[in-house]
């Protein structure tokens, strides 16, 4: 009898934001094309930062208005761009909420699934990235409140006192900056942005198809 092959593990550092729609299409698409792949590739998560507003206060701004002056976009266009965000979410099972109307900074959010990335078990920093979406976009939760950081990290089961320091103190601040320092010297402009191996980038929230595509030829390349 023929022994199967090991799954091949491919390593996954996927750059993105908190408060990024796309981002949450995308992991949840990622996620899916790996579920269709069970057996023959497992995923090596690791989450990097990047803040879409790195200058914006902590009482945030209201969200069409943000995005019509960054994009200078219409209302009625905003609208639209909403709406197909909200059915490509549906169609992945991401609920993006109409209660969701500010948009706010998540320098802190990124601190925590920094400490997750260097001292989490395997799965956690998953799971936080996984709550950190549904918070925001579902719930029209503050991902800057610290109240609601820490509920996040009690409800998953983590070291909350460990977390607590962490905001308190401002620890991982310098790394979080060093990383996305890091991403953006390498041409990362927009997220999500998913780098498979530290070779291979792909780049959008793209289809379930398409980045079970791509796993598949780049699991054949290392085969």
């Amino acid at each position: 009898m023929t022994t199967p092959a090991a799954p091949i593990t491919l390593k996954i550092d996927f750059v993105s934001d908190v408060a990024c729609p796309w981002c949450a299409i995308g992991l949840a698409a990622l996620a899916q094309a790996a579920g269709r792949l069970s057996g023959q590739v497992l995923l090596d998560w690791h989450f990097q930062p990047f803040e879409l507003n790195p200058g914006m206060g902590p009482g945030g701004e209201d969200l069409l208005e943000h995005l019509a002056a960054k994009y200078g976009a219409a209302p009625e266009q905003l609208r639209q761009t909403q709406q197909q965000i909200a059915a490509r979410g549906a169609a992945l099972g991401v609920v993006f909420s109409p209660r969701r109307t500010r948009i706010y900074n998540t320098f802190d959010a990124h601190r925590l699934l920094h400490w997750l990335g260097e001292q989490g078990a395997a799965g956690q920093q998953l799971a936080f990235k996984q709550a950190l979406f549904k918070s925001y976009f579902t719930d029209a939760e503050n991902p800057s409140d610290p109240a609601v950081l820490l509920r996040l990290v009690r409800e998953a089961g983590l070291d909350e006192a460990r977390a607590r320091a962490v905001l308190e103190s401002g620890e991982y601040a310098d790394a979080v900056r060093e990383r996305e320092a890091f991403y953006q010297e390498r041409g990362i402009h927009s997220v999500p942005a998913v780098i498979v191996d530290g070779r291979h980038l792909i780049q959008g929230g793209q289809p379930v198809e398409v980045f079970e595509q791509a796993l598949r030829r780049i699991a054949a390349q290392r085969a």
